[in-house]
């Protein structure tokens, strides 16, 4: 068995479900084998880092094509005799190529988190499709690739980056045994946020960032044809992001925002679970979603896309619905069926909790990136 000596480089801008993947597994491995994170710049994700406590060295980057930073990640892959490096997110591979040409022998992994045809970055259309292009080309310097889910190993796979041997998946897990704390029960945390509180509304609750691959738009669409047919109604929004205002002019215009709030970022997502009846993912890509999972842990049945590998979890009518060919009204009426049915939603939250509890644990998680690990090494050899 070869030691594992892995960096784990981001550029530490990340939000969202890559964050909460990342940490948890730095935290996970830090106690199984030596584990270094690297981020390359100063931020949140830096912040709950060093609050958990991980292994953390900050780059101080000046820009995405600042170059002096390759130097310093080359000194600790010296330093600390690495044998692994494990990339998160556009940035890093690009800054990765570079690495890799002073380390042509090293083994480069890197974590498919999103399709990175789909990825959305600050600055409009044009700087997304110049930076979807560049990631693109640094994906193809990469040695092997983990998609979040079988479907995203598919997806590289099928795009010709490699076949099962230089594909792996592995799927999020949450830790079961850590224990939730809720400061703010439902009718504390829904009044804080100006929202009605009547044990006759159902609420009905999406999270992730307002970016174009969150489909909210859907979500709103969806709200209007269930108001139409039933008042008794909130739709409640958690994230922040570029497409707010257009967002909240959208539900203007269909004359439902009374209906729907915009909460903004929510930095204890298990207090926005704890307050809603129904869990919502419109997507149109995820790989597999904490969203998801993090719902379950607070028993809440969900109504999602067919996107990543939700259909581990989602069993139709057992535990939520999958909505085919994003279906305006078909998501209106699975909503309004379990709004109908207290039972039914209490037994499909059940369910899904039992489902991720003994499927997708944290344990399981970290594992399978040391399995992974170990192959690359045996590989290499």
């Amino acid at each position: 068995m070869n030691e594992i000596r892995v960096l784990h480089l981001i550029s530490g801008g990340d939000t969202g479900g890559a964050k909460t993947h990342v940490i948890n597994l730095i935290n996970g491995l830090n106690d199984e084998v030596f584990t270094l994170l690297v981020t390359l710049m100063e931020s949140d994700f830096t912040e709950d880092a060093k609050k958990s406590k991980l292994p953390l060295t900050m780059l101080h980057q000046k820009s995405r094509f600042d170059l002096s930073v390759v130097d310093e990640i080359s000194r600790l892959i010296e330093e600390n005799k690495i044998n692994v490096i494990h990339i998160h997110g556009a940035r890093a591979n690009f800054i990765a190529t570079f690495v890799k040409k002073k380390h042509p022998d090293m083994p480069i992994v890197t974590t498919i988190h999103s399709d990175y045809l789909l990825d959305d970055y600050r600055g409009g259309k044009l700087v997304s499709f110049i930076f979807r292009k560049i990631n693109a080309w640094a994906l193809r310097k990469m040695d092997y690739y983990i998609g979040v889910s079988d479907r995203f190993k598919d997806m590289m796979i099928t795009r010709r980056f490699g076949t099962d041997n230089r594909v792996f998946s592995v799927y999020n897990g949450l830790d079961f045994n850590k224990k939730i704390i809720i400061e703010r029960e439902k009718e504390a945390f829904l009044s804080d946020y100006n929202v009605d509180t009547n044990e006759s509304i159902t609420y009905v609750g999406i999270m992730g960032r307002l970016d174009p691959v969150k489909n909210h738009k859907l979500f709103i669409e969806i709200a209007k044809e269930v108001v139409d047919k039933n008042k008794n109604f909130r739709f409640l929004i958690a994230g922040d992001g570029k497409l707010e205002e257009e967002l909240k002019e959208l539900s203007r215009n269909y004359k439902i925002d009374e209906y729907i709030h915009f909460l903004g970022f929510i930095d204890k997502p298990y207090e926005f679970y704890n307050a809603i009846d129904i869990n919502v993912l419109t997507s149109l890509s995820e790989s597999f979603p904490y969203v998801m999972l993090e719902g379950a842990r607070m028993k809440k049945p969900i109504v999602t896309t067919d996107v990543g590998g939700v259909e581990h979890v989602v069993k139709n009518g057992e535990t939520g619905y999958v909505i085919e060919n994003f279906n305006v009204d078909d998501f209106a009426d699975k909503i309004i069926e379990l709004s109908n049915d207290r039972v039914l939603r209490e037994n499909m939250g059940e369910e899904i909790y039992r489902i991720v509890n003994e499927n997708f644990s944290m344990d399981r998680f970290i594992q399978n990136h040391i399995e992974i690990y170990n192959e690359i090494l045996e590989d290499i050899k």
